[in-house]
């Protein structure tokens, strides 16, 4: 008897040591389940675009139960501290660099073609930076969200949608300056202030469109036993997998391949135009590769790893790709810092009519500001 308890001792204590070795994610499920659901392979479903969470209701309350291991990333200070002070950095800088822009675009520039863009975009930028407080102070409070289902959707849609918005711009900005540069005198008729403004609005409509789902779908729950409300960053395991999947799949290939796709081809060609002219355009071509750079830099880690989550299982690698996610969507909005300064604060005529309003705002300048766009190529200063 002494021998078969020992081996009975042991046989359990292997057990336990395999669950432990599991990753949080997958194979070792919570304690109701039965020892055969436990010895069994995860099921290979694509996961929301989140952590995934066991539902259990407590007097009629749907909370979410995650590993210890997971609860431990969330609560890591990668989490808690390097993603809120990302955030805040593109918050202080972004929002009084963009709002500067905009004010300056509004009141002094004409009205081209260009100048309608940039204004969006400037739009776009300010909408992004608005909803980061309310992220940054997600993120500080350990993953907490106090402020209510209602502005978790509106904060998550509005995050995502003016990323994909300002993504779409800047395609149509370069695909703007590709018929300026490679086609100034047939181009003139289809770039018009008004073709330009219902150009943007199509942008705004097919991001509007493209997260709405978001802002239909429950995205904040409870986490059982912790007392922390978590917005969008854990949701139910099984809920709308396929429809989450074909979505965000979707939502990449229109929102952001494609548009890469054509602001690459535009770049291309106009950096091809801008070499011909010799030396004359060097610093013009080095800004242009500058725009294609950044938006590869700072958009392509967070879309790349979306595709990879759902190209494999929910298992194993899920919690520390999905960790990667969030910093890599973080650095994203970084792009919303570096566009004031990529498209409008390194022209020379710009940052003079910016002084010029800020310290000499009551006169009136002889000269109309030119934005960067309107300039190229014949200002070695101007933004492209």
């Amino acid at each position: 008897m002494g021998t078969l308890g020992s081996r009975r001792l042991l046989l359990c204590c292997a057990l336990w040591g395999l669950c432990l070795a599991v990753d949080y994610d997958g194979e070792c499920e919570p304690l109701a389940n039965s020892t055969s659901d436990q010895a069994s392979t995860p099921e290979v479903t694509p996961c929301p675009r989140a952590i995934p969470g066991d539902q259990a209701t407590v007097n009629n309350i749907t909370y979410l139960l995650i590993p210890e291991a997971t609860r431990a990333q969330l609560g890591s200070a990668v989490t808690v501290r390097l993603i809120p002070c990302l955030y805040s950095l593109v918050f202080v800088l972004g929002l009084p660099a963009n709002a500067l822009a905009l004010w300056v675009l509004a009141t002094r520039a004409e009205r081209h073609s260009p100048t309608v863009f940039l204004m969006n975009l400037a739009t776009a930028d300010l909408l992004l930076a608005s909803v980061l407080p309310f992220k940054i102070s997600y993120y500080f409070l350990g993953n907490h969200w106090p402020f209510g289902e209602g502005l978790c959707r509106l904060t998550t849609a509005l995050f995502y949608g003016n990323m994909y918005c300002s993504v779409l711009l800047l395609t149509c900005i370069s695909v703007d300056r590709y018929l300026a540069v490679a086609h100034p005198f047939s181009s003139r008729a289809f770039r018009t202030p008004s073709l330009a403004a219902a150009a943007c609005a199509a942008a705004w409509l097919c991001a509007a469109a493209g997260t709405l789902p978001l802002a239909l779908q429950q995205q904040s729950y409870p986490l059982l036993g912790t007392g922390l409300t978590l917005c969008h960053d854990v949701l139910p395991r099984q809920q709308d997998a396929g429809f989450y999947f074909h979505y965000f799949v979707a939502l990449i290939a229109c929102a952001f391949l494609l548009p890469l796709a054509l602001l690459a081809l535009s770049s291309g060609a106009v950096l091809r135009v801008l070499l011909r002219g010799g030396r004359r355009y060097s610093h013009a071509a080095k800004l242009t590769a500058l725009v294609l750079v950044t938006l590869v830099l700072f958009y392509a880690p967070s879309n790349i790893l979306l595709l990879l989550h759902y190209s494999s299982p929910c298992s194993r690698r899920h919690g520390r790709l999905y960790l990667s996610y969030m910093v890599s969507l973080a650095l994203s909005t970084c792009n919303s810092c570096a566009d004031p300064f990529v498209y409008y604060y390194v022209s020379e005529d710009f940052r003079e009519k910016v002084k010029g309003r800020i310290f000499r705002g009551s006169k009136k300048t002889s000269t109309s500001l030119k934005t960067s766009k309107e300039t190229l190529p014949r200002s070695k200063h101007s933004v492209v």
